[in-house]
């Protein structure tokens, strides 16, 4: 390989750089839209597969157990989830969306998110190979 050859690890970091540093904005427009901290809507966000334990939910989420309690609780008064006992073990709850949840982080994901001027201003040659790159990392 040639010594001008960046690492995973360069190539990573600068994308990642990009992308957080692009998205202030974004997450203001969200607080906007749903009224709320945008650390409960990464949260609905999670749940959007399907049901979790706080514990899978924390995990997901990247927050320690009882931070994730405190905001199950506040969705929870908000009426965007609900807790329910997991049928296949009975000393554990599931979290889940409610039908408002849903609507919630539907109307987040609906938030335009406009491409940062770094991307704008890619000729076109460079902005098919770099979504032919994405495209391939894509799973």
């Amino acid at each position: 390989m040639p010594a001008d050859t960046p690492t995973p690890d360069d190539v990573w970091r600068l994308l990642t750089h990009l992308v957080n540093d692009s998205r202030d904005a974004w997450k203001r427009a969200v607080v906007e839209r749903t009224g709320m901290p945008f650390s409960r809507v990464r949260v609905l966000r999670r749940l959007r597969p399907g049901p979790l334990t706080v514990k899978e939910l924390a995990s997901a989420a990247a927050m320690d157990a009882p931070a994730t309690t405190v905001t199950v609780n506040d969705l929870e008064s908000r009426g965007l989830v609900v807790r329910e006992i997991d049928p296949e073990n009975r000393r554990r709850k599931l979290v889940s969306l409610t039908d408002e949840g849903r609507e919630v982080v539907a109307r987040a994901l609906a938030t335009p998110d406009p491409a940062p001027a770094e991307v704008e201003q890619l000729d076109a040659d460079d902005l098919r190979a770099l979504h032919r790159l994405l495209r391939k990392l894509e799973h």
